[in-house]
């Protein structure tokens, strides 16, 4: 237990997996003898739903609104999914840690068809991220990929009403949900590379809030966070928003990190972009340089 329990207020979106994702820290917290509240919010990504990420603002859109009560001391910390995160925070900000990861894979979703190679020719997948729109035209081109937009209720709604033949979410949404009966298979990453931070929560404070850091620490899992130091590395090398299609996964084999990524032009329908890396990795500065290697591999390559 914390030698100084606290009074925490925990800034949330109020989708059904944002909630869970908030009373799962709270329930970690509560265990360790802190106080802990839930401040639920509505941010500008919930609200603007006809129109793609990349078109509006990007991932940046679901975590601002949490930062502002940060920011003004209606909250203490905000938890989010580690993929909806820029990979810059704004000045005074810090990410305080990074939780044990859940499966980091892409899930296939279907009605009728057990695996994406079962799809009849020209059948329409939702998705609304562009890493899966270049990666689902480079396993097959033949394929509609129609923009799918909505927290994860609404997504599996408009695939039940039938809008779409299949959908592609994060395993780790429907698992956290208790929606994993929903998962026809799960892409091998080596076909379906996932997004950096993908499957990991992280725990935003303000930066100059040492007591919050002292409190977190104990939540904070090394392993998954020198994975997605190194993948969070290649995405900001790129220019780190949701308009860029880019993959990077990250595994560690005891010291040992290595790091694939995947980037492609959804416009042009080119071949991937692919760039990999091994190295030792204990620090997150040594996970980060390692990012860097990739991003500068892909970028020799043609990516841009």
């Amino acid at each position: 237990m914390n030698s100084k329990p606290l009074k925490i207020v925990i800034a949330t979106r109020e989708s059904r997996l944002a909630l869970w994702q908030a009373e799962h820290v709270q329930a970690l917290l509560a265990a360790r003898g802190h106080q802990v509240s839930l401040l639920g919010m509505t941010t500008l990504g919930d609200q603007i739903l006809d129109r793609t990420l990349s078109k509006v603002g990007g991932k940046g859109l679901f975590v601002k609104e949490l930062e502002a009560a940060l920011e003004d001391g209606r909250a203490d910390i905000a938890v989010h999914s580690l993929k909806d995160v820029p990979m810059e925070l704004p000045e005074g900000f810090a990410l305080a840690c990074v939780m044990e990861r859940e499966d980091a894979r892409d899930a296939f979703v279907s009605p009728r068809h057990a695996r994406l190679q079962d799809l009849p020719q020209g059948a329409v997948v939702g998705t609304s991220s562009l890493r899966r729109t270049v990666l689902l035209q480079a396993l097959r081109p033949d394929l509609r990929i129609e923009p799918l937009r909505g927290n994860l209720d609404t997504r599996l709604r408009k695939l039940d009403e039938g809008q779409y033949e299949a959908i592609v979410l994060a395993a780790a949404g429907l698992k956290r949900l208790g929606l994993q009966e929903r998962i026809r298979c799960e892409f091998d990453e080596s076909e379906m590379l996932p997004a950096a931070g993908q499957g990991a929560l992280g725990i935003e404070v303000r930066a100059d809030r040492s007591d919050l850091l002292e409190a977190l620490a104990p939540l904070a899992h090394l392993p998954t966070w020198l994975r997605v130091a190194a993948e969070r590395a290649v995405s900001r090398c790129m220019g780190g928003s949701c308009s860029m299609p880019l993959a990077a996964h990250a595994r560690l084999d005891g010291a040992q990190l290595h790091i694939d990524a995947a980037w492609g032009d959804p416009e042009l329908r080119t071949p991937l972009v692919r760039a990999s890396a091994s190295g030792s990795a204990t620090t997150l500065a040594q996970a980060d340089a390692l990012g860097q290697a990739v991003a500068a591999q892909l970028r020799e390559r043609g990516a841009h």
